[in-house]
């Protein structure tokens, strides 16, 4: 179930450093949006890599992605996500957040990960079990070996169209937070 509805995680992520006493500064600004850049980047290198097609909610995988990020990392959606959350909050000057907010990714993610896993062993066998013992999980590393595969850039920038969308929404409820005063 938290599998399937994991879109909605990152609602705390928001409500909370929207809703929270917090003191945005230049140098929160700064940090959170160098954050939520570089996760952004490296989750539309990931979408790029992997193609919409397996970014869904079901158990239908037809293909194994381990070529780009996901030769650095088995996660670089998550990590991407986390670094924009860690953002978001940075940004949002409800810095005590922080720690609270990485538990929180830590157990949400550690169960969809674990499905996720299950899902991948079930249809993809050694040859999963091969790429789980060369990448790491969660903290990138440069791979041993280059591994060329496919990119898909157009099919990623339509994708995150909307994402974009988000962050103005965001950016702009953080604004008039500073502006008006609400949640301090």
């Amino acid at each position: 179930m938290l599998f399937r509805n994991r879109g909605w995680l990152p609602v705390p992520f928001l409500l909370v450093p929207l809703l929270a006493p917090g003191t945005m500064s230049f140098r929160t600004t700064v940090a959170g949006l160098v954050l939520m850049v570089l996760g952004e980047a490296w989750r539309m290198w990931g979408v790029a890599t992997a193609g919409t097609v397996t970014r869904r909610r079901s158990r239908e995988v037809q293909k194994l992605v381990s070529h780009g990020p996901f030769a650095w990392s088995r996660n670089p959606l998550y990590v991407g996500n986390f670094l924009i959350w860690l953002g978001v909050i940075t940004l949002s000057g409800v810095l005590w957040f922080i720690p609270v907010a990485i538990v929180l990714f830590s157990v949400e993610y550690f169960y969809i990960v674990r499905y996720e896993e299950g899902v991948l062993e079930s249809i993809f066998g050694k040859e999963y079990l091969d790429y789980k013992t060369r990448t790491p999980r969660w903290f990138p590393r440069p791979p041993a070996h280059g591994h060329a595969g496919d990119f898909y850039w157009a099919e990623a920038w339509r994708s995150e169209i909307s994402t974009f969308g988000q962050y103005a929404i965001i950016l702009g409820l953080f604004w008039a937070k500073a502006k008006y005063g609400f949640g301090m």
